[in-house]
């Protein structure tokens, strides 16, 4: 044991131990230098989260909050809690040592709302510099306002309507327009601030907000648009949702419903009891005594907006701040392919068979006539590339694995269609087209449109002809193009490869062409 902690410590300090800059041992880390950490000091909570590195999709290798309440008196005694104060305290410790022990080579820190309102603000800040031994960056409403847009813009494919993050002191409110941002503004209704301003009351609090909202031009551009929520307790209330109506996928990000449905569950929430509700066990207690308050806000904002939908981001400030600090040619890479990409890096038999595959499933879809719309023919792009990653699992589960990786990844620039899309195309790739569909997970294909189930049979009835000619290597898919030519379903196998033909691939052929109305042909 001794000589263990021994090997482990040596490791630690080479930086070859796990966790520490995908180091060379580390296979399952991307080589993107040392982690970027954002400990982010906000009214309600102080959180930390350390990211894999500096790239258009980052992943979270560690993530953890406090719930210290430091805007919880602001409102009406202009101070930070005292006891608010040591627990924000401790907490940064801990996050500092943390940073210390995974080698984090950039750490930012931010503070929101509270610390910008409160009278001792700036005695706190000193306090958490000292600790965090890095500056802290009190963001303006403005700034707040744009970081998270940018959060949203960095997360969402062609995003388009009003974003609100809702946080513990403040709501911050700002339009976007695919990769354009609005004029933000920063108004006094965070949960806490609201709570504490109406002194517990959910009535004087209703007042407080329709005289804040109803005035509020931005509200106007909103009508037939997407509101983009962001923050704790609207995720909470999503949750719950999702938790009340049985929803198949468990992940936040991207979770979308329409506005009637989210106003009718918000004007729920606000009127009962939070412990009363079904599943509200989902919801953290600490969570509980805010979400008729974020319900409230939520409620006013879709009566007077008239949105269309209600799309939850769980990405929002800390994200945009890193989107922020990337390069402009960085930040025009699309987030879904790019961590497709990376996936493809980590986990397929050869990289270089997935981009070839990308090219040949081009020129397949082209010769079909398939109508494809820019988004499907992305969607498929991510499906080429992923199709292999499951690859190390046993052969009877590799189908129900990889729809497990893909519907439950830390995925952005889709939304929970795309993400039943793309984890049945390759379902079927390992599974077959026609059979097994009660082997996919509970509820995943509800998620997918008629259009989409189709599209995803047909991708993975193309990847089952693919992989069995080429055994996933590289170099042999573009010598050996299938088309739909005068009619027919062709797979040319000229030379060498004519070798490779036979019985099986035959049957594979001949499925997908029954799949696209189309005669199968090996030549």
């Amino acid at each position: 044991m001794a000589n263990l902690s021994k090997i482990l410590l040596r490791a630690v300090s080479s930086g070859e131990a796990d966790g520490i800059s995908a180091p060379a041992g580390a296979r399952g880390r991307l080589p993107l230098g040392r982690p970027v950490a954002v400990v982010d000091i906000g009214s309600n909570s102080v959180r930390l989260v350390v990211y894999e590195g500096m790239s258009r999709s980052p992943a979270p290798i560690f993530n953890e909050k406090v719930l210290c309440g430091l805007g919880r008196e602001v409102a009406t005694k202009g101070k930070l809690p005292a006891d608010a104060v040591k627990s924000a305290l401790d907490a940064l410790r801990r996050f500092r040592a943390l940073c210390d022990v995974m080698h984090v080579g950039q750490l930012h820190v931010i503070a929101t709302a509270a610390v910008r309102d409160a009278k001792d603000g700036s005695s706190f800040i000193r306090d958490a510099e000292a600790v965090c031994r890095a500056k802290v960056e009190v963001l303006t409403g403005a700034k707040e306002a744009r970081f998270a847009a940018l959060g949203v813009i960095a997360s969402v494919h062609e995003p388009d309507g009003i974003v609100g993050d809702l946080g513990g002191g403040s709501l911050e409110l700002v339009e976007v327009r695919n990769t354009d941002i609005g004029i933000g503004v920063t108004l006094p209704l965070g949960g806490l601030a609201l709570s504490d301003s109406a002194e517990h009351s959910l009535k004087k609090a209703g007042k407080i907000v329709d005289a804040v909202l109803s005035d509020e031009r931005l509200l106007k551009t909103l009508q037939g648009r997407t509101f983009y929520a962001i923050g704790g307790t609207w995720r909470s209330l999503a949750r719950l949702h999702m938790s009340q109506t049985g929803y198949p996928l468990s992940v936040m990000h991207g979770y979308s419903l329409p506005a009637k449905e989210a106003l009718e569950f918000a004007e729920l929430v606000r009127r009962v009891d939070p412990d009363t509700l079904d599943n509200i066990e989902v919801v953290a207690k600490a969570r509980r005594p805010l979400l008729p308050y974020g319900a409230l806000v939520l409620e006013q904002l879709l009566r007077l907006g008239k949105p269309k939908r209600v799309f939850i981001s769980a990405l929002g400030v800390r994200e945009g701040l890193l989107f922020n600090l990337l390069g402009k040619d960085a930040q025009s890479e699309d987030p879904l392919i790019s961590a497709a990409r990376e996936l493809n890096e980590l986990r397929s038999r050869s990289p270089q068979h997935g981009q070839e595959l990308v090219d040949w499933m081009d020129k397949f879809m082209e010769s079909t006539g398939f109508e494809e719309t820019d988004n499907e023919r992305r969607l498929r792009h991510a499906a080429c590339l992923l199709a292999d990653i499951g690859w190390r699992a046993h052969p009877d589960y590799r189908g129900q694995q990889s729809l497990n990786i893909i519907a439950h990844a830390t995925f952005v620039g889709i939304d929970h269609p795309g993400r039943a899309f793309l984890a049945l195309s390759v379902f079927y790739r390992h599974e077959g087209t026609g059979q097994h569909d009660d082997e996919l997970s509970p509820r995943i294909r509800e998620l997918a449109s008629t259009r989409m189930l189709d599209r995803a049979r047909v991708i993975g009835g193309a990847f089952r002809v693919a992989y069995l000619v080429s055994a996933s290597m590289p170099g042999v898919l573009p010598r050996a193009p299938l088309i739909v030519s005068k009619g027919k379903l062709v797979l040319k196998l000229d030379g060498d490869l004519a070798a490779l033909n036979g019985e099986r691939l035959f049957n594979r052929v001949r499925q997908l062409g029954k799949l696209i109305g189309r005669e199968p042909v090996i030549r």
